[in-house]
Parts: C-alpha cells; structure tokens; sequence
C-alpha cells in the first residue's frame, strides 16, 4: 500500500531535514510473563463477576467492589481493523493482572476514537502503523530476535488469521552451568561442518563447499535483500512524517500518560499497601539487571584507585609494560609518569566525567585514560597487552564477586571488537578462557565501535568490507568449526548480544540508499552513516543466527546504542532491525516513532545519569514520561566509573 507518491524522493527530503534540524528466568521472559500479557475486557468482567459470586457465597462482602467505582465511558463501535490496531495501545498499557489485584480502581474507556483525526486520516494512520509493525515483525522472525506474543496477536487478527505460539523464531540463550560443571569445558564442542565460507556485498554467505561457491549456489539460509530493506526504510521515514500520524500518535501518548496520572491517583494508597505486603522484597533485594555497561568502566573510581595502589605494592618490580625502546617495570611506568600510586586520590585520578564533558564526547573518552595517561588505561584496563590484559581480567572478577556477594545484581559488560585485524576475537577469547574471567551474575555483550574512519585515514583498512570481515568471519568459522577454535567457541557461549557505539552526533552526510557503495567499494576515509553501520551489522547477524539456531547454538541479537544524540533515523532504522536499544532519548522528538516502540514493546535501556553528563540535563530526561506512557524501560548505569561515586549503582530494576 502505497502511503504516499515517491517514497524513495520524499525519504531523502525527510532525511535532509533531520540533519539540517538535528540537536547536538527465560529466553523471551520480557513477553511471555502472564502478568504483562493483558486480558480481554470480556474476561475481566467474567472474573469480576465469578469473584463477586464467590465473595458472597462465602459471606465476605455483599459486593465485591463496595465502596469502589468503575467508570465506563462507552462509544458505538465497529469491528473495523483499524479499530482493533488502535485499541491494541488500550491492552499493551492495562494493568499487569486484574486476578492478582482486583480491589483497584479502573477506570474503562471503550469504542471506536480517533484521537483527532477525520475517518479517512485514521484508517490511513492505523494501516501505516500496521504495516510498521509487520515490518518490524518481519526482521524479528527473520534474525531470530524477539517480538512480543501481544502486538503479534493483534496483527494475526487483522489478517483473519489464528494466532499460534511458534518457537522456532525465538532466540536461543546459553543455560547457566550446572553446579559442579566447567563453564570453560570443550570437550562437547560439535564437529566440523567442512562449509566454505565468502563475504560477498558486506555478508558472509556460506557454500556446502568450494565448489558450490564457485556455482554461487549458498545453503538456504534467509540472506540480506538491500531492495526491500530501502523499501521498508523509506516507508517508514514518510510515516513519521505525516501529518495526520503524527497528530493521532501525540494524542494517543498524551492519553497513556493521563491513564497512568488517573491510576497513580485512584491507587496509589493501595500499591503502597501491597507493597508492604510482599514479604522478603524491597528494592535492596529484588532482582536488578545492568543491561547496559561497559566493561571498561564497570567499576566505580574508588575501586580503580584502589586497585592501582594494590597492584603497586604487589608488583612494583614486575615487567609490566612495553615501549619500542624497551620493557618496564610498574615502578618505571609510575616514575615516567613522575607520580607515585600513594599520593593518588579519586580527584587527581580523574576518571569522572562533569559538566566539562557536556556535548564534547571527546572529553569524555579522555577519562579512560586515569591521570590523564594512556599508559595506565592500556595497563589497567585493556585485554591486550604486555601482561594479557590480567590487571583487566582481576578488576572485573572482582566486580564480579561484589555482584555474587550482592545475590540480587546482574551485570551484561561489553567488550570491543574493533574490526581492524581478523585476530582481535582469537586474542579477546584467549583473554577470557586464560584468564578464567567467569561470573555466574554476568553475561557478555560485544560493542562495535563505528571509527571505520579513523582505521582507513591510517591505512589500516583497504575498505569497509575488510572491517565487517574481520568483525563477524571469525564467529562463522568457529560456528562451522568449533573444535578448530576451541577458546572462541567456549567465549561465544557467553556472549548474548553485540553492540553498535561511538558518538551519534557526528553526522556523515550518508543517506543509505541503492546508489550507497558496496562495503567492499567503500574506500574513502568518510564513515558510513549509522544506518549503513546498522544494517550490515544486523545482516550478518541474521546469517549468522540462521547457522547457529541449526547447530543448536546460542543465538546472538542485535542491542545497539541508538537515540542517545543525532537523526531521528537512527531510531527509525533501531525499530527495524535491533532487539533492543540503549539510551533512546531522541524519542521524545518523535511521537510517531515513541509510539511504536510502544505498541512493539522495545526494551529501552535509560541511562540518566550518563546522559547529564553528555547530551541532555537530567531535569529534561524523558524517563519518567517514557515510564508513565507504558514505554518498556529500564535504568542502567553506562560507566560506574565515569558517572558513579559509590559501590551501589543505579541499577536496572528487572
């Protein structure tokens, strides 16, 4: 259905505007929990009605709600689809579960409205939002990655179809080790595939063998299609512009939050109550994720200073580090540096970002460098270097012990593949196995920094191609053949996820379309766009997956950092193709797209605290609205190291 004349030319005007307007328990547990999947009304008045009998016959009450009010605003309704679309938002945000508490105030409202619009406009809104979120539903199930069981039902109803439970699509998680059990062992590792494996057009396609490359005949795996991604991406970049979207959206999320303000007034009293009434939680021990932290900085500054100080009276003649000129030792290293790890303070380490980083992201990563020295961050807190990375390795196991200590605390650190050389996996893989860096409150993202340019302004690179090669090449060959790269299949098997990261607010000036180079024609020192970065990255994942999912292998999705600064078609593309996003601030400048990871349910990891200090003044941060209007959000900490002053963070309330 064709939204509106010239997608392709319209997308590009729409594009040209956000650069010239741009500011500076389980595997699919988030969907599958009872509590967040809503009831129908006709099943919650059934149950009101059967617990009004109930309550009776035991002599409880004369009436179930006595003293309560349910107040009905009723509309004449058509079972039209685009009623059912615009009433899936009234079902995503009802409450967790009338069963569990049925003394709370509702407030019902049912029928068709249009939020504003003329008839016309909203059966035009409701089918562009439709279409979005089959788009969305598409490239989920293709990439193994999860859409929630709510939005999926509704749109089977739509297409007059029954809704059935398929796991095949859903992603698949390595099980924490049984006790007693090696979660380093390899003597399980499968056999060879003996597949032939070819980056072609930036994607790794795999052969049965050589000779069936040669015939470009690859196994049935669900490859990349450039044609329909831009298709896709350019109807979505005129939905967010339309007129009549934008105003049905704003006033749908206007209404979300009032329903929450009316919940929050009707029954705060009682959730205060059952809160009190659950017994053996509070917030110091209820379960708390960190799904967004960077294994370089996921210990606070005192814990690093007091590292350093340790270190030094343990190792101050050991041969620590490496120059051209020659080795040296932690008391050489210090005395280059002409200070002494006993007169260091938090202070004079330096690793706290302030408002001095506001808007300068290069600030901010100088404050991984403590003192100000480089020498100290390759010594401290890199996994490549003259001693292996075991200061690195030490440091985390013992955030990782603070974190078993705590029993409650989880944590997902990211470490970084660059792209620049084939052989970074094989050394970050011998860097966890040797170092034994296991954590049963941890698991592993992998963060790709997008810094293609500065790899090719130093002839590191001959093209982009050569990046997504050495980025993903190694995992397919150790998919493929296990037992020939031991310590990678082992460190794969706990890693859910990889990461997209560096600063959105540079802009390329790329809009990604049929006329963009290829990755291996990307020569020019100018770095791809995000999209561009976005949608090979989630291509090969996809391949990969596919391969894995058949081997019986965990499956990997795609969580990038998106909306933290930049184009609103980062976001646009992160609805498309990622499982979940980091940060997501530049939603608040989109109702159209706020919306739909809202009826999509997207996990947002929320990060004030990081944002005060980079882009957006923690008085403007839109979590709580993003939380009142039903948005699936969580809080994460980003840096301990950079924006925390104690041991406990604020962490991510699961």
């Amino acid at each position: 259905m064709p939204l509106i004349p010239a997608l392709g030319s319209f997308a590009e005007r729409v594009f040209a505007s956000e650069v010239k307007d741009e500011g500076g328990r389980q595997e699919i547990s988030p969907f599958d929990v009872d509590e967040i999947c809503p009831i129908s009304l006709h099943e919650m008045q059934a149950h009101m009605f059967q617990m009004e009998a109930l309550s009776m016959s035991m002599g409880m009450r004369k009436k179930h709600f006595q003293g309560r009010k349910t107040v009905n605003l009723s509309i004449p309704r058509s079972e039209t689809s685009p009623t059912k679309l615009a009433q899936l938002d009234e079902f995503i945000s009802s409450s967790s579960s009338y069963e569990n508490v049925p003394d709370f105030q509702r407030v019902q409202i049912t029928g068709d409205y249009a939020s504003g619009v003329t008839a016309e406009d909203f059966e035009i809104v409701c089918k562009g939002l439709y279409r979005a979120l089959c788009i969305r539903e598409k490239y989920m199930q293709k990439s193994f990655q999860r859409f929630p069981k709510t939005p999926s039902k509704y749109l089977r109803n739509i297409d007059g179809e029954a809704w059935v439970t398929n796991e095949s699509f859903y992603p698949v998680f390595t099980p924490p080790p049984k006790k007693g059990e090696d979660p380093f062992r390899t003597d399980d590792l499968p056999a060879n595939l003996g597949y032939h494996l070819q980056m072609k057009n930036g994607v790794v396609y795999i052969y049965p063998d050589e000779a069936a490359a040669g015939r470009d005949e690859p196994r049935p795996y669900p490859y990349p299609n450039l044609v329909e991604f831009l298709d896709d991406m350019n109807f979505l970049l005129a939905l967010i512009a339309q007129g009549p979207v934008k105003t049905y959206t704003h006033r749908r999320l206007k209404f979300l939050s009032s329903k929450f303000q009316v919940h929050e007034m009707l029954n705060e009293m009682d959730e205060l109550k059952e809160l009190k009434n659950n017994p053996h939680r509070d917030f110091y021990n209820c379960r708390k994720v960190d799904t967004h932290i960077h294994a370089a900085a996921c210990m606070n500054q005192k814990h690093l200073l007091r590292f350093i100080k340790k270190s030094y009276q343990i190792d101050s003649d050991r041969v620590v580090y490496s120059t051209k000129e020659k080795n040296m030792t932690l008391k050489e290293v210090f005395a280059k540096l002409n200070m002494h790890p006993y007169d260091l303070t938090v202070d004079s380490l330096d690793v706290h970002a302030g408002r001095q980083t506001f808007q300068r992201f290069d600030k901010f990563n100088d404050k991984y460098n403590p003192v100000g020295a480089s020498e100290l961050r390759d010594l401290y807190l890199k996994t490549d270097n003259y001693i292996n990375g075991e200061y690195f390795a030490t440091i985390i196991k013992e955030v990782g012990a603070d974190l078993v200590e705590a029993k409650y605390q989880h944590a997902e650190p990211r470490l970084s593949i660059y792209g620049r050389s084939p052989d970074e996996w094989k050394k970050l893989s011998s860097w966890f196995v040797c170092n034994r860096v296991y954590c049963p409150n941890m698991t592993w993202m992998i963060q790709v920094p997008r810094i293609y340019d500065v790899f090719r302004s130093k002839n590191f690179l001959p093209h982009f191609g050569k990046m997504l090669e050495n980025i993903f090449l190694p995992v397919f060959e150790a998919t493929v053949n296990p037992q020939a790269h031991p310590e990678l299949s082992v460190f794969l098997k706990h890693i859910t996820g990889f990461d997209s990261v560096d600063d959105e607010s540079k802009h390329s000036g790329h809009m990604f379309s049929s006329k963009s180079p290829k990755p291996e024609e990307w020569t020019t020192e100018k770095n791809p766009s995000y999209t561009y970065y976005a949608y090979y990255m989630f291509s090969n994942i996809m391949v990969l997956n596919s391969l894995r999912k058949e081997r019986g292998m965990n499956t990997f999705l795609f969580r990038p950092h998106c909306g933290e600064a930049g184009a609103l078609t980062h976001l646009m593309t992160a609805f498309m193709v990622a499982d979940n996003i980091s940060h997501g601030l530049n939603l608040k400048k989109s109702a159209v797209l706020q919306y739909l990871f809202f009826l999509a349910q997207i996990p947002i990891a929320m990060s004030p605290l990081s944002n005060n200090s980079l882009f957006l003044e923690y008085a403007k941060n839109p979590f709580l609205d993003f939380l009142q209007k039903g948005l699936m959000i969580s809080l994460s900490t980003d840096d301990p190291m950079q924006f925390h002053f104690t041991k406990v963070y604020m962490w991510h309330l699961e």
